[in-house]
């Protein structure tokens, strides 16, 4: 690479949780060239994760979804001017895009035949035979092209007063301290059962003086409002009271403890330093390891040899096999160091 950057585009992966892995490697960009102007674009939804960052300075939707979603969407961000885009990404509909706003410079690993839509295609690491985290692809993705070293790899977000004033709506009339429940992902078999979360609802207001808030999106409205029927009375449905990605950073930011499935609201927690217990089924906590947050992770198959990897194992790996005893124990084990803090 030759040159700094003026204005770096910079194509956000399309997870939550991905989202927030990155944000170690900006950190650091930011930090070795404050000069430099930094955009993200985001799949539409997703604008609040990075609002309040400091290590951005703007933020743009982009899905590039459909067959000339690429070339929509770049076309509309060539208005920025942006002379470099770092894909985080591999997909080649995501090189497409940045070649699209009319980037000079495109930077990102050289994966799924995309390497001819890349001016500097970076060769990505041999994977090895046990997992490897994403948060250190993007860092190292990072380090290659630009030269710095992402010595801190813990993830970080901020709130803008728009999101605490979200938060406060959310929460109004309810009495903290706040303990949040969210028993949702992405796929089936990485959700714990309904029924176990409705009992540590129940055990854990009845162990700690504490208010229960149940949290989904709103394609989880109909699970979230199956545990709060399930419990006893007096756990909170977040998506009835009309909760947003906005207020939810907001929650997670003042509550003592999250309980969830391995899911993009995990990753929230961590970058905004609430403490989490985290069930790990058929996905290997190992592509998700968070360096410097608290929390205590609870696998369906503990005796899985490190040459084996979760997601090759559904039957042995089945979440429902983590028992309620054990993610009460967490809980309270980290609720303890809180109390002693």
């Amino acid at each position: 690479m030759t040159g700094i950057p003026e204005h770096l585009l910079v194509v956000m992966p399309s997870w939550i949780g991905d989202i927030v892995m990155a944000t170690p490697g900006l950190r650091a960009l930011r930090r070795a060239h404050p000069g430099m102007r930094i955009t993200a674009t985001v799949r539409p939804g997703l604008r609040p994760i990075l609002e309040g960052a400091a290590f951005v300075d703007a933020i743009e939707e982009a899905g590039f979804r459909g067959l000339m979603g690429p070339f929509r969407d770049g076309r509309r961000l060539s208005r920025l001017c942006a002379d470099t885009a770092l894909l985080l990404p591999n997909s080649p509909r995501s090189a497409l895009f940045a070649r699209m706003t009319g980037c000079s410079r495109r930077i990102g690993y050289a994966t799924q035949g995309r390497r001819w839509l890349l001016t500097e295609p970076i060769e990505s690491v041999r994977r090895s035979v046990t997992p490897t985290t994403t948060l250190d692809d993007y860092a190292r993705l990072i380090e290659r092209a630009f030269q710095i070293e992402v010595s801190d790899r813990t993830p970080a977000l901020d709130l803008d007063d728009a999101q605490r004033t979200a938060g406060d709506d959310l929460l109004r009339g309810l009495e903290g301290p706040f303990i949040v429940l969210n028993p949702g992902a992405n796929r089936e078999d990485k959700r714990w059962p309904a029924e176990a979360f409705a009992a540590v609802a129940d055990r854990i207001r009845a162990s700690h003086e504490v208010t229960v808030l149940i949290n989904g999106s709103p394609a989880e409205a109909e699970l979230v409002n199956r545990i709060t029927r399930l419990a006893k009375p007096g756990v909170i449905d977040l998506p009835a009271r009309g909760g947003t990605i906005a207020a939810l950073k907001s929650v997670l930011s003042r509550s003592k403890l999250l309980i969830t499935n391995d899911t993009g609201p995990r990753h929230l927690a961590a970058a905004l330093g609430t403490p989490s217990v985290v069930l790990f089924g058929p996905t290997d906590r190992r592509f998700t390891v968070l360096p410097g947050i608290r929390e205590r992770h609870l696998v369906a198959e503990p005796f899985l040899t490190e040459e084996h990897v979760a997601d090759d194992h559904a039957k042995a790996c089945r979440i429902g096999r983590i028992s309620i005893g054990d993610v009460m124990h967490a809980a309270s084990m980290l609720l303890e160091e809180d109390s002693r803090s």
